[in-house]
């Protein structure tokens, strides 16, 4: 193992999963025709992580590299953001993954991905090779269905993570569903059925819910996803609803958390995701529409769209400001290049999220919004 040293005490959060170096082009284009790349890295986990340490929170990445120099460069990266990178394994005998991807919008037709994955150090990751202990420590476990697609010792794992057991942390699956990563698009929609209803708090987007079980309608796939005590369905521009049961408005808390100023108390799953209301109690329906913002590129939004949301849970803010502290966040990878963006002073943030509806509905965020002497438009 290598890395930043570990924390003090345990983290907030522990995200697992496989990060990558990406190499993004220098211009738009199909990649037969793009000339050179920039170096960057990208992860869905540990994306999370990074803005979730950016924010002031303790975040720690467990995942698998080669011991090679793509290996190297993304922990000593990772852990630049100042996530906890002790737990990362450098594996001797596989390679650290890499891929390549055009300009153009995930969506779009022309956008093309090239990933160089097969039997990457992050593909070993199994029950056996990453015992429980190393990632049961925080009060958050945040996990992803790429994991589940990379390999059999993989979604083994993650089974083993989501499994009812004592004392098991709040565990958190953003779908993510990939058609292109599982061989069979159909049985991995069922596999990541399954996976998030053993999960506590479930991010799905509308779209990516549409192409892995055929539900586009919010209410729709909260019917097909009972079990979670929290569901998030992302819809885009048009914003994001938010389901929960319990006690209207607020996540259950139960720990002191984060390290920064103004934190309060963040929650924690007992007995196996015993928080959680049961099956078929009445929810408590949220929606918050997303802010106007001029999108440079629209990569790691989801991931962004996470970790704020995750932020405000750890923090025990209400369910409109975890909402829009996932829109915040999101809008700050909207406004970059890359896949990770720096998001806003908490305080700066802060204030947003406290805007009165008819404010927040005229929010307008463009480049350099995050900064706090920059002036945030209304549109």
């Amino acid at each position: 193992m290598t890395g930043s040293p570990p924390y003090d005490g345990a983290p907030d959060v522990v995200c697992l999963g496989e990060s990558m170096v990406t190499f993004l082009p220098t211009r738009p284009g199909r990649l037969a025709d793009v000339p050179s790349f920039e170096r960057a890295i990208g992860g869905a986990e540990s994306n999370v992580a990074c803005a979730l340490a950016a924010a002031g929170h303790r975040a720690r990445w467990v995942g698998r590299v080669g011991r090679d120099g793509f290996g190297t460069h993304l922990t000593e990266a990772i852990g630049g953001w100042g996530v906890d990178v002790s737990a990362v394994v450098r594996d001797p005998e596989r390679p650290t993954g890499v891929y390549f991807r055009t300009a153009t919008d995930r969506a779009a037709a022309a956008h093309e991905v090239v990933y160089y994955r097969a039997g990457s150090a992050a593909s070993a990751m199994g029950p056996e090779t990453v015992p429980y202990e190393l990632v049961a420590g925080g009060r958050i476990l945040h996990l992803t269905g790429i994991t589940a697609a990379l390999s059999a010792s993989c979604l083994a794992l993650l089974r083993e993570l989501t499994a009812p057991r004592a004392g098991r942390p709040l565990v958190s699956f953003d779908v993510n569903f990939r058609p292109g990563l599982w061989s069979d698009p159909a049985a991995g929609g069922r596999v990541l059925m399954d996976l998030a209803r053993r999960a506590d708090l479930v991010f799905v987007g509308a779209d990516e819910a549409a192409a892995a079980w055929g539900l586009d309608d919010p209410g729709t796939i909260r019917a097909a996803l009972p079990e979670p005590a929290v569901l998030v369905v992302k819809r885009g521009a048009e914003g994001a609803t938010l389901y929960e049961r319990g006690p209207a408005g607020r996540t259950p808390v139960t720990a002191t958390a984060g390290r920064g100023a103004g934190a309060a108390e963040g929650p924690r799953a007992a007995d196996g995701g015993g928080s959680r209301p049961r099956a078929g109690a009445a929810d408590t329906v949220t929606h918050v529409p997303a802010p106007r913002v001029d999108v440079v590129a629209p990569v790691g939004a989801g991931d962004a769209f996470a970790a704020g949301f995750l932020s405000g849970t750890l923090r025990g803010l209400d369910a409109t400001g975890r909402l829009r502290h996932g829109h915040l966040m999101a809008a700050a990878a909207l406004t970059v290049p890359g896949d990770l963006a720096a998001p806003a002073r908490r305080a700066h943030a802060d204030r947003l999220a406290a805007a009165d509806d008819s404010a927040w509905e005229t929010l307008h965020l463009g480049p350099g919004w995050t900064g706090e002497d920059q002036e945030v438009r209304t549109s």
